[in-house]
């Protein structure tokens, strides 16, 4: 069972507040026009309203719960049609196309554990990519004034749905545990620093075009949240 399958039907709720993303993904979609790969799908929180804009989307995950919940979200909203949905790991996407546009929303990259398996990832978007083609992602690195205010402590994300951040700075390791009814799941999130993420890319073929300090654009000042965007070479 895929980590997310026992949390995918209070996902939704968990992340109701979570919306200031989608104008940028949704904008970045229909720069590029269709179809755009979508790792790490999940609910369709992104993916939905992309297709709503008219672009077609081909959406990863490795959880068969979240995924049947965005295809119940796409038929509600009348774009099922417009939503490809595959099973499958964002290191090996089941994506034999080409496409302009790779995303990975919502800090999906943090959960992989180490700087040599987020390297399989980017290279694994980059092969998905048309030459000139963007890959979009958007990660964070926690602040010391984060890490104080919540570590080790149960807070009400949202009514009735409870998360814990357990943080290791030597390790640079969040272990996050999300529960609301019966539903349950801790999650370890890996961070690394914005020039750790540069080489990264660098050594995968990317160029880095630009990083954004928040979805409204704002040029990167030492924040915690950084938006990527970034191109194949040549």
């Amino acid at each position: 069972m895929a980590l997310y399958d026992s949390i995918a039907t209070i996902y939704d709720p968990w992340s109701q507040s979570v919306t200031e993303d989608i104008g940028f993904y949704v904008d970045e979609a229909l720069a590029a026009g269709g179809p755009v790969v979508e790792l790490a799908v999940g609910t369709g929180r992104i993916a939905v309203p992309t297709a709503e804009a008219g672009v077609r989307v081909i959406g990863v995950d490795q959880s068969q719960a979240m995924l049947e919940v965005a295809r119940r979200y796409a038929r509600a909203r009348g774009v099922e049609a417009l939503l490809d949905l595959r099973t499958g790991d964002l290191r090996e996407p089941p994506v034999p196309e080409r496409v302009r546009l790779v995303t990975c929303p919502f800090r999906s990259l943090l959960h992989l554990a180490d700087e040599a398996e987020k390297l399989r990832a980017l290279r694994a978007a980059h092969a998905l990519l048309l030459p000139g083609g963007r890959f979009v992602f958007d990660v964070f690195a926690p602040s010391p004034d984060d890490i104080a205010a919540t570590d080790g402590r149960w807070l009400e994300r949202e009514p009735g749905i409870f998360e814990r951040a357990d943080w290791d700075r030597d390790s640079r390791t969040l272990a996050l545990s999300v529960r609301g009814g019966e539903s349950a799941a801790t999650m370890s999130l890996h961070w690394l620093s914005v020039l750790e993420w540069r080489r990264l890319l660098d050594v995968a073929g990317f160029e880095v075009e630009d990083v954004y300090g928040w979805f409204d654009r704002r040029p990167y000042g030492d924040g915690e949240d950084t938006v990527w965007v970034c191109s194949t070479r040549g």
